[in-house]
């Protein structure tokens, strides 16, 4: 490298691969999961994707092995859960980002954002004192995207967060009674 290049020299060569870009979150989907919806982060760091998962069984059907489970789609929400039931591909000894190693189940499923559909390996976790339902590694990241740690929401919109709506109480009349 010729010292007038810099350390930005080889960025030519990652501006050609027109791979579009993301932020640290995103909105994404996982239709074959019955998700329209979920944010997820970017986690260049973690190797793997992993998604929130609960009241996970494993059975046998048709001599292979399924996985059931529930998700709650919507971060910091018990509300909507999804009961999913897919093949399961592999279990997977995953170490967390404090050392410790735990055996968690992965499926094969299909995400979109931005136009974009391609297949994901997923872990299934506890995730619930975390602040993202999901997570998207590096795994699922490769020769999709390049990720902008600066940016949010570049290829999705955030979340559309549906409340219930409070019931309007009738003003009551005088002697008590509704109108």
């Amino acid at each position: 490298m010729k010292p007038s290049e810099g350390c930005f020299s080889s960025m030519d060569n990652l501006q050609a691969t027109n791979l579009p870009l993301i932020g640290w979150r995103e909105t994404l989907s996982l239709p074959d999961l019955g998700i329209p919806q979920i944010k997820v982060k970017i986690d260049t760091g973690a190797a793997t994707s992993s998604i929130h998962a609960y009241d996970v069984q494993i059975f046998e059907r048709a001599g292979k092995e399924i996985v059931r489970f529930e998700i709650h789609p919507i971060q910091h929400s018990k509300a909507e859960a999804k009961q999913v039931e897919i093949e399961l591909l592999e279990h997977r000894l995953v170490r967390s980002s404090t050392g410790h190693a735990t055996d968690r189940p992965v499926i094969c499923t299909m995400a979109e954002i931005g136009g974009f559909r391609w297949p994901i390996e997923l872990t299934l976790a506890s995730r619930d004192s975390m602040g993202f339902r999901m997570l998207l590694g590096r795994q699922a990241l490769r020769d999709h995207f390049w990720v902008d740690s600066a940016g949010s929401f570049l290829l999705s919109h955030p979340p559309k967060i549906r409340r219930k709506k409070k019931k309007k109480k009738r003003p009551r009349h005088p002697d008590g009674g509704s109108s």
